[in-house]
């Protein structure tokens, strides 16, 4: 961990003090910014605080007035984000339960200890100095996720956000008192006044993390999992595919998929994701039970997948089934279960999730199936099917099953 006294100066930091717009006023970059630093981690977005200031003095400065609830104004030049200090007084359930102040008496403390946890309560002065009254720079250093205080359980995002921070900083440890104050936030029922656009934000970015299935192990041990999540069924076969999908850095779509692999479809219902990832997630779970078929499978995980034993998922998945026997058939039907002849890279997409959870998918062989049965000529298929329809599509399938049972590897084995 960087030195808090060598951190770096502050025009390496983005800080001009002869900027028009900020020069005069109290600015402290405060949050996660100063809490990477800390960590010797890249820069990220950074967050400044202004204290002593009006909106009129704000404006006045050519800043851009962008919050809703309260004041946060972008910079006219860098269009970083500058909040006024303020404090909060919980008026309601859940995220919008808040009255706001940020009047020119709140200080920078008051602005500090309204933050949800200590590691991203530390302020830092131009000169690179630390102001931290809550001991954040110790938690950083001892590498633990503390709550600032007991305000934490009046707001559940801030449950999500502990748990994404998990996730993300996987050498954390969680204050035995912050888990304990989280079990009470969901006991309480906080947690179900959360919205599902807000619990999605923290999900993607939690998905996105080295250590994803950290965060559904913080939600599912504090019981909002069951809150937030209605459905999802989180086991270790689930967890395994996940990690595998971290560690190979596929893409957020990709991990949904495999994070709702094992869940009922209803679980859509309740997580409002974009529209690629339900996709995904409708579709891997019938790609997985056809790739059983034709390849040898990692036996827990196949067993986990589909109910059976250890032993009977090995050889389900070795036995020379008719649909494994007649391989091309097998690929083309799964082709076809994709769409892929029209959506190649979403076809493509799917294998490489699927390969989280079974061995043996080469992305490199199929994708050279299918670019074989997407080089056929439709067109002259369908000039000499006379236009007839029904000869055209049972053409179509006899010319991509020729294709697939070429030499030179088309027909390797899965």
């Amino acid at each position: 961990m960087t030195d808090a006294a060598s951190l770096p100066p502050a025009p390496d930091r983005g800080f001009d003090p002869q900027d028009p717009a900020i020069a005069g006023l109290e600015v402290y970059l405060v949050g996660g910014a100063v809490r990477d630093q800390l960590l010797g981690l890249p820069a990220g977005d950074r967050d400044w605080v202004v204290v002593g200031a009006t909106p009129e003095i704000m404006a006045g400065r050519g800043f851009t007035p962008v919050g809703g609830d309260f004041p946060v104004f972008l910079h006219p030049r860098t269009h970083e984000e500058y909040a006024l200090a303020r404090t909060e007084r919980k008026s309601g359930r859940g995220y919008h339960g808040f009255v706001f102040h940020a009047g020119q008496d709140v200080t920078l403390a008051d602005d500090l200890q309204r933050r949800d946890l200590t590691v991203n309560a530390i302020a830092q002065t131009p000169d690179g100095r630390l102001v931290d009254p809550l001991g954040g720079a110790q938690d950083v250093q001892a590498r633990v996720l503390r709550h600032v205080g007991p305000a934490f359980t009046e707001d559940p995002v801030r449950l999500l956000r502990l748990a994404r921070f998990a996730a993300r900083f996987a050498d954390f440890s969680i204050a035995p008192e912050t888990l304990a104050l989280c079990q009470a936030l969901v006991q309480d029922g906080e947690v179900d006044a959360l919205v599902p656009e807000r619990v999605w934000q923290e999900f993607a970015k939690g998905l996105m993390t080295l250590r994803p299935g950290r965060m559904l192990d913080v939600l599912s041990h504090c019981g909002a999992l069951a809150r937030v999540a209605p459905g999802l069924v989180w086991d270790a076969s689930v967890a395994v595919g996940l990690a595998r999908a971290a560690a190979r850095n596929l893409s957020l779509a990709q991990r949904y998929a495999l994070l709702c692999r094992a869940s009922a479809p209803a679980l859509q219902d309740h997580l409002r994701a974009p529209a690629a990832c339900r996709d995904l997630a409708r579709l891997l779970p019938g790609m997985l039970a056809q790739l059983g078929l034709m390849v040898v499978a990692d036996a827990p995980l196949m067993a986990a997948a589909f109910g059976l034993t250890e032993a009977g998922a090995f050889s389900a998945a070795t036995a020379a089934s008719p649909i494994a026997a007649a391989g091309p058939q097998a690929w083309l039907a799964l082709f076809e279960s994709c769409d892929a002849m029209r959506r190649p890279d979403r076809c493509l997409t799917l294998l490489a999730a699927a390969a989280c959870v079974i061995r043996g998918v080469d992305i490199a062989v199929w994708d050279q199936r299918l670019q074989a049965v997407r080089s056929i000529d439709a067109g002259a298929i369908a000039r000499e099917a006379g236009g007839d329809a029904v000869r055209i599509r049972e053409g179509l399938r006899q010319a991509r099953l020729r294709v697939l049972s070429l030499p030179g590897g088309i027909s390797a084995p899965a």
